[in-house]
């Protein structure tokens, strides 16, 4: 969610906040249902499991998510980033977040935390470098880069495929008029967490992923989209809202009035005040 708030409404709902996971397999687009860590066995009697890693997951979370597939010390997949050469755009600087691309890879007794990093990002890659995407990227004005950190939000921000369209609409009207995006899944990502609640501190931050203080895109992607909302982003559903807000599960309203939004809004914090203990 978000909102054009007068600076000092504190109002949002956060959707995701799941873990990586690991399972048997074969590299598949990642789902979001929770399966404990899986070793199969194969017609031969070898050991063999596969890292599931799910639309939405930050950075730091795969890297947690690969040291306890390869049962290393927490931070081993971290510290060998510069051991893996990725192969990133030049506008990453080396920072993978957005190109850890969600699905599920093999890991056998060969893997290590470069060789899955660098899968990872070589099947984002694939997958990015796509005639289609760079032409939808380039017939909404900007970057391939750009387009993955757009989708990343559209990501954390929408609890449905088709409110994915919807997200991806609000941003581009926002940002072709000047507004800030004002979304909390970029100011939790600055503060490294997940919530519900967004503070009027919160929205104060000096951070570049503050998107109530600063205008435009954050400078990286916040999280590892998916190719859906990528797809959102490409061809994002017509329409002249410029807010929304998920009042209740699957009530998710947009709006190109700021005085209806400020009425959804209400009615989301009623409904979650009669709803806590």
């Amino acid at each position: 969610m978000q909102t054009n708030t007068p600076p000092r409404k504190p109002i949002r709902l956060t959707r995701r906040g799941r873990v990586a996971l690991v399972m048997g397999g074969a590299v598949v687009a990642a789902t979001a249902v929770a399966v404990p860590l899986l070793i199969l066995m194969s017609g031969e009697g070898t050991r063999r499991a596969s890292l599931v890693i799910p639309e939405g997951r930050r950075a730091g979370q795969v890297y947690e998510a690969v040291d306890k597939a390869l049962r290393l010390p927490p931070g081993s997949t971290q510290k060998s980033l510069a051991k893996a050469h990725l192969r990133l755009p030049s506008e990453a600087r080396g920072n993978p977040e957005g190109y850890l691309f969600p699905a599920t890879y093999p890991v056998d007794k060969e893997a290590t935390p470069e060789s899955l990093l660098r899968y990872m990002v070589d099947t984002a890659n694939e997958r990015f470098s796509r005639r289609t995407i760079a032409a939808g990227a380039q017939r909404n004005a900007m970057s391939v880069y750009q387009a993955v950190t757009m989708a990343s939000i559209v990501q954390a921000e929408a609890a449905t495929r088709v409110d994915m369209g919807k997200v991806a609409r609000v941003i581009f009207n926002r940002l072709e008029r000047g507004m800030p995006l004002q979304m909390d899944s970029t100011l939790n990502y600055a503060m490294n967490r997940s919530t519900l609640n967004t503070t009027v501190a919160d929205t104060e931050i000096d951070s570049p992923y503050n998107s109530y203080r600063r205008s435009g895109l954050p400078p990286t992607p916040i999280a590892n989209p998916g190719e859906d909302a990528m797809h959102a982003v490409l061809t994002p559903t017509p329409g002249d809202w410029l807010y929304f807000v998920t009042v209740k599960p699957g009530d998710t309203r947009f709006t190109a009035s700021y005085e209806e939004q400020q009425r959804n809004v209400a009615e989301f914090n009623r409904l979650r005040g009669n709803s806590s203990p």
